[in-house]
């Protein structure tokens, strides 16, 4: 019993001083300069380096109030957002979209109710409050925003939607 206590005892210490040694690359590194070219990063948007400090924020979001949903490029897309969600909270107990969005708050604040799909289970059963399965609303749905594609593509809209 004695051999397995010095054991652990010495396995401890082992991982204490791994742990520390660990940690002084990012001890040492707090307060000194940065190499030169550090503040430059490589991006999709553009060739070569860009500097960070020149980047846009990155929320260049259309904010208005909600209006009638935006077209749609394919069949069963989500609608788009036309409004910022930085800051929203969407966590297991509060969901930031529902101030407004619920059914009871819609006409009030002018934004479109949560739509009727949201409130049926995966065997259609109707729910009284949404659907866990749909809940979290930044899963499907996504701001509107003005920034060019990252990559060049060749997607249409689906024929039917024209």
């Amino acid at each position: 019993m004695n051999d397995s206590r010095r054991w652990l005892a010495r396995l401890f210490a082992a991982a204490s001083v791994l742990a520390t040694l660990a940690a002084l690359p990012m001890v040492a590194a707090q307060g000194v300069a940065s190499p030169a070219g550090a503040d430059k990063v490589k991006t999709l948007r553009s060739e070569g380096a860009v500097n960070v400090a020149d980047t846009a924020a990155g929320d260049v979001f259309k904010v208005e109030r909600d209006r009638p949903p935006l077209p749609r490029d394919f069949v069963q897309q989500p609608p788009l957002i036309p409004h910022t969600t930085r800051g929203y909270t969407v966590t297991l107990n509060f969901n930031k979209c529902m101030d407004c969005h619920s059914w009871s708050r819609a006409r009030e604040t002018g934004a479109t109710k949560v739509s009727l799909t949201h409130f049926r289970d995966r065997d259609a059963t109707e729910l009284p409050n949404i659907s866990p399965r749909r809940y979290f609303c930044l899963q499907c749905h996504v701001s509107q925003t003005d920034a060019k594609p990252l990559v060049e593509n060749t997607f249409r809209s689906a024929q039917g939607l024209k």
